[in-house]
């Protein structure tokens, strides 16, 4: 019984760690945290001209 009560509570932790930056939907919240941390290497965050534009990889930091 505590077994299953632990699993239950990591794969909840799991999901409630924030925007995916890796490759996951292109939301506000991802695209924000995407383009501070490329700010911050001195790039900007721009979109791949094939890309569609709703999923993270979609995105490359490029520097200026």
């Amino acid at each position: 019984m505590a077994s299953i009560f632990l699993i239950s509570l990591s794969s909840c932790a799991s999901s409630a760690g924030g925007p995916d930056v890796t490759g996951g939907v292109a939301s506000y919240d991802a695209l924000k945290s995407a383009s501070s941390a490329c700010a911050a290497k001195g790039g900007e965050l721009v979109r791949s001209p094939e890309g569609s534009g709703k999923r993270m990889t979609d995105y490359a930091c490029k520097r200026k």
